[in-house]
């Protein structure tokens, strides 16, 4: 085992191991280390830990010590004078007409040299801006060529996810993704929809697609020939991440495909083709011993012993008899008339007129079942409530010249 330190020189660069020295380092702490280009400051992103002696590439260079106020201060003035290299640079860069676009400027932590990155579709002859950069800087100049990825990767952003680019947040290194990885999760191949802002396939392809390959392997291929327990038929549809199949059967084919689960079918011929030569059927009770309670919560929505969803069913159960109840919850075909009778209305006849019916007044409540106090109150209100009826319904509208007809 190895004591180590990983320091990262950038926001959302590389980690590199150190030796801390005897050093006791807090996550976030600055550190001055050793490295190939001499002393450079950088932030420790993981505490003293002990790691397998494989995972350290030998020799470890060593940390030196620990940032003080004073190196705190000096990279501060090196990021302000990063800016202004940034802007001398562009300008050489169109005097010289230069086929280049400048990304980023770095100084070591001394100062002497500087590291102008750029990218460009081609090569470019570079060899008299260096010059000019070294007139005016007095510092050894490198001019490094990048690509779109590590682009978008130093000048950060958003991506369409609404979050931060993941290279510029946790990504150590690139992974390969290629178009099959969108076509193994059934993605959509247009590239507008599957490219980052760098215009390369976005890198989060590669986090699922070791799930996805090893659900393909469970589940059959489109087109399929399959034994499912309710009969034989053709798969149509294919869901990989819930591993579930849409069946075509043959003896309803004017249905529409049933769903399954990939462990409830048997495969019988893989992929589009004929089908196969002298095939029979296996009996039905062969066949429903595929049937789990699974799945059939994914085609009716519970299993097999739980209760009743429906509160109809419910009150069959409770009742014992199924027939009294009518079907689809109707409403009785007897309406009441808006006076409150309780006579049916007759059927209209298709292509006849509707006849208007004679309106008739409510029928006088019986003062007799009534006590002599509300008698006398429903006497005393009751021209106040023949206005408001009046007021309130059509028919009892007044017409020009005074008078009801």
């Amino acid at each position: 085992m190895t004591e180590i330190i990983s320091v990262r020189f950038r926001p959302g660069g590389k980690q590199y191991y150190f030796d801390p020295m005897g050093l006791a380092v807090a996550e976030g702490q600055g550190v001055i280390v050793e490295t190939g280009k001499g002393l450079e400051y950088g932030t420790c992103v993981r505490r003293n830990t002990q790691v397998e002696d494989e995972a350290v590439v030998q020799p470890l260079r060593p940390l030196v010590r620990l940032a003080t106020e004073k190196d705190e201060k000096q990279v501060r003035d090196n990021r302000g004078r990063e800016k202004e290299a940034l802007r001398i640079c562009q300008q050489l860069v169109e005097r010289h007409g230069l086929d280049m676009k400048l990304v980023q400027v770095e100084y070591s932590f001394d100062g002497g040299k500087i590291i102008f990155f750029f990218t460009s579709d081609g090569r470019v002859d570079f060899r008299a801006l260096v010059k000019d950069l070294a007139g005016i800087f007095r510092a050894r100049i490198e001019l490094r060529q990048i690509g779109v990825r590590d682009e978008a990767r130093m000048l950060g952003g958003f991506g369409i996810c609404g979050k931060p680019f993941c290279c510029s947040q946790f990504l150590n290194e690139f992974q390969p993704v290629s178009i099959k990885m969108a076509k193994t999760q059934n993605l959509s191949l247009n590239p507008t929809k599957i490219s980052g802002t760098c215009g390369r396939l976005m890198c989060c392809l590669k986090y699922e697609q070791g799930a996805y390959e090893d659900a393909v392997k469970r589940c059959p291929k489109q087109e399929s020939f399959v034994e499912c327990p309710d009969g034989a038929g053709t798969v149509s549809a294919v869901n990989v991440l819930k591993e579930q199949v849409k069946v075509r059967l043959e003896d309803a084919t004017d249905q529409p495909p049933k769903p399954y689960l990939t462990s409830e079918i048997r495969v019988v011929r893989s992929g589009k083709g004929k089908r196969p030569e002298g095939y029979t059927a296996p009996p039905r009770a062969e066949l429903e011993k595929l049937r789990t309670e699974e799945g059939e919560r994914v085609r009716t929505g519970r299993r097999p012993g739980d209760a009743p969803a429906d509160l109809g069913e419910v009150l069959d159960r409770y009742l014992g008899d199924g027939g009294q109840r009518q079907s689809g919850g109707q409403r009785p075909a007897a309406r009441r008339n808006r006076n409150g009778g309780g006579q049916n209305r007759p059927p209209q006849q298709q292509g006849q007129p509707r006849q208007s019916q004679p309106h008739q007044k409510p029928a006088p409540k019986r003062e007799a079942q009534l006590t002599s106090a509300q008698a006398a109150e429903a006497r005393s209100g009751q021209g106040q409530g023949q206005n408001h009826k009046r007021r309130y319904r059509s028919h009892h509208r007044r017409k020009p010249g005074g008078g009801q007809q």
